[in-house]
């Protein structure tokens, strides 16, 4: 209860908390919040300005902007969330036991880490969409294998921290077995980095998956995403269409925003130093000292200083 309330006493926290709520709302609430058909188009209403009607405006086949970019929340965290979710699940048993088992397999795994992440990851990902094709479980597969390497290194690093650790040791000597060991001791103190990995890869996939759409290697029309219709309205952005390609791009910074500040709550949600430096919730972070009773200074033993010239006479030969 202390470290919730230290998070919710954080304004930054507060912000990234209120962007996820209202993201979850217009994802589940889609239907009930978009005033017209998402990918209904009315050539008669194109490129309106924003108005009492289209409150963003409408794009260049006349599809209402507002309505596109509630519908597409749903569509680009579907793929970002999933391609996570994958390359969690794949990634932190893998970094697991490449960390723990030192054998051929480990070197080979770091090999191909080496090889994938070499490349930049925006290229690549163009490359295996166009092998894989555009549709979104596609582009979420090959979201989730960029993200794959990134936490197995991290999980790696710190059970290679930990595994030469005292408890470690001592769990070995007891007679525990590796699994054990893995799974109940090393897995547990490595997952803090791997959480707070999440919410910042879910970012990442998040302006990847937007990115890859406005190259034209993502999403397809007429699927409303964000990336796609930054795309559709740059061409307009000089003749002064404004709206089509500002919302989703505001949209897409907001979304990331608040994942970035989400993480950084997950971190010290989970983080006791922190909490336990805080102090109070009044406080500034400072600790008080806090003056004992007189009658427990005056009944403490006080103890003879010791006097160096004393020792040195008492140590002198006769």
């Amino acid at each position: 209860m202390r470290r919730l309330l230290f998070i919710l006493h954080r304004p930054a926290a507060l912000f990234g908390l209120l962007l996820m709520v209202l993201q979850i709302v217009l994802i589940l609430f889609a239907p009930l919040l978009m005033p017209f058909d998402p990918m209904q188009a009315d050539p008669l209403a194109s490129l309106q300005a924003p108005s009492a009607v289209h409150w963003f405006g409408t794009d260049i086949n006349g599809m209402d902007v507002l309505s596109r970019v509630i519908y597409a929340t749903r569509i680009n965290l579907l793929i970002s969330v999933v391609s996570v979710f994958i390359a969690f699940v794949v990634g932190v048993p893998l970094g697991l036991l490449i960390g723990y088992y030192r054998n051929p397999f480990s070197h080979f795994a770091m090999r191909v880490f080496d090889f994938i992440q070499s490349f930049p990851i925006f290229v690549l990902g163009m490359a295996l969409v166009s092998v894989t094709g555009q549709e979104i479980w596609n582009v979420a597969i090959v979201l989730a294998v960029l993200f794959i390497p990134v936490f197995a290194r991290l999980i790696r690093a710190e059970v290679l921290s930990l595994r030469d650790r005292p408890f470690v040791a001592a769990a070995r000597c007891s007679g525990a077995g590796d699994r054990h060991i893995m799974f109940s001791h090393l897995l547990p103190n490595a997952m803090l980095p791997a959480m707070i990995q999440v919410s910042i890869s879910i970012g990442m996939a998040i302006l990847l998956t937007a990115g890859l759409s406005f190259v034209g290697a993502g999403v397809r029309m007429p699927t409303p995403e964000w990336g796609l219709m930054v795309a559709g309205g740059a061409q307009q952005m000089i003749l002064g269409v404004w709206w089509v390609s500002l919302f989703p791009g505001v949209a897409i910074v907001f979304s990331v925003l608040s994942f970035a500040l989400l993480g950084d709550a997950i971190r010290d949600w989970l983080d006791p130093h922190k909490v336990r430096r805080s102090g109070s919730l009044g406080g500034k972070g400072i600790a008080k000292a806090v003056p004992l009773p007189e009658e427990t200074r005056q009944a403490a033993p006080r103890q003879k200083a010791h006097r160096p010239t004393e020792a040195l006479h008492d140590s002198s030969p006769n």
